[in-house]
């Protein structure tokens, strides 16, 4: 058996050792504004390490717990703490270009064909109403968009979402395409454009669009509750999300509306909590509410029906537009489609006590907090604004203009 004084003498040692390392800076540990947190780092150690990894120890660099509820005077402590120019220095690298279609780049109008197109949506789930317009694109093309077989009545293109498209197409009748977001992402087989969430569809359309709720009450609260540190809210109880969802919820205080684990009291139970969400009608359900409710809490827990590559959902954007910090668990590759140090990636953790004991950590430091909403003060989106100009808001135009290049090309066959 080894003795146990040799062992209790060389701790100090090895202490002493790393403690150097670190001090010579051979030892870096990373940032808060890592995708890959596992403890909550002191403000001098944000701006010592701006390029690793992860965060510090707390045995090394910890500040006692600050209760805030006040979100703009966070702000103000970050400004003077960290401030944007710290932040751009850290986040404002190149975003990755291979996950998210470039619309925003130079475009060959050239290979245009008719610079009118007319699109006739036919089956549909996740497309809204106030698409329908008539838009102005690139290269002088015009996009009519409508559900309306009045307004549309000799169409170029003719959309399918819910429904399947004709398995034939005749010369000069209008091409079909097949929209799909949904995580299985299969095409229809009879579709000529397919259009998907994923950078190696056809035309793609991320989640990240605002028309499709624009509806909802964007009320923003500048309180945030510090008794209850969690919102979430699921309508299908999914068996695997809900086991997910309850093993983090029993170590945090949280309010869970919806139908699933819910611990509020029913459903629609927002504006007894919150009646200032009421937006003037008192009839609404929950989910009517989602953005304001959201933004009375510091962190909102976000998991996805299905974890698959850049399967990433309003659920995460939902948190990210109401001024909250998500808690993700989903896309192994969802740091290509949000901004820079915008999420806690539940996934990176070794346990959920871990996660736990992190989100405590944040919500109890208006620094660390602030942090975490870095990107939209100092206006540093990284990929995000690509992700947003690919989203559904813009599809109109991305999919004329495709349509139009693809006629073009047949004209001349």
């Amino acid at each position: 058996m080894i003795p146990s004084k040799p062992v209790n003498f060389l701790a100090p040692m090895i202490a002493f050792a790393v403690a150097l390392l670190l001090l010579s800076r051979f030892l870096e540990f990373p940032s808060l504004s890592s995708p890959l947190p596992t403890e909550i780092p002191s403000s001098s150690s944000i701006l010592s390490t701006p390029s690793s990894p992860s965060s510090l120890s707390p045995s090394l660099n910890s500040r006692p717990k600050e209760a805030f509820s006040d979100l703009k005077a966070a702000f103000a402590r970050w400004d003077e703490e960290i401030g944007c120019e710290r932040f751009r220095e850290r986040n404002g690298g190149a975003p990755n270009a291979s996950a998210v279609q470039d619309y925003s780049g130079s475009v060959d109008c050239e290979g245009l064909g008719p610079a009118h197109v007319s699109v006739l949506v036919k089956g549909w789930t996740w497309i809204p109403d106030n698409l329908d317009n008539l838009y102005s694109c690139r290269c002088g093309l015009s996009c009519l968009w409508t559900k309306s077989p009045v307004m549309a009545d000799k169409p170029d293109a003719l959309l399918f979402e819910n429904v399947m498209p004709p398995a034939r197409r005749r010369k000069g009748d209008p091409l079909r395409v097949y929209m799909d977001l949904e995580a299985s992402r299969k095409p229809s087989g009879f579709e000529d454009i397919f259009i998907g969430y994923h950078a190696n569809d056809d035309v793609q359309s991320t989640y990240a669009g605002s028309l499709f709720h624009n509806n909802r009450n964007y009320y923003i609260s500048s309180h945030k509750l510090n008794d209850t540190l969690i919102y979430w809210s699921s309508s299908r109880c999914l068996a695997k999300r809900n086991q997910l969802a309850g093993r983090f919820l029993s170590l945090v205080p949280h309010h869970s509306f919806g139908k699933c684990l819910n611990n509020v009291g029913g459903l629609d139970m927002v504006l007894s909590f919150y009646p200032e969400c009421s937006n003037g009608n008192s009839l609404l359900h929950w989910w009517d509410h989602l953005h304001c409710a959201m933004s009375h809490y510091k962190f909102v827990l976000a998991i996805e029906n299905t974890v698959t590559e850049s399967y990433v959902t309003e659920k995460l954007y939902y948190a990210l537009d109401a001024g909250a910090v998500p808690i993700y668990f989903g896309a192994p590759n969802v740091w290509d489609f949000v901004p820079p140090n915008s999420i806690i990636d539940g996934s990176k953790f070794s346990s959920m006590s871990e996660l736990a004991s992190y989100v405590k950590a944040v919500a109890d430091d208006p620094v660390a907090y602030a942090e975490f909403h870095g990107w939209r003060r100092c206006g540093v989106l990284g990929n995000y604004g690509r992700v947003r100009a690919a989203s559904l808001d813009t599809l109109p135009c991305r999919l004329c203009e495709f349509v139009s290049r693809k006629e073009a090309r047949e004209r001349r066959r």
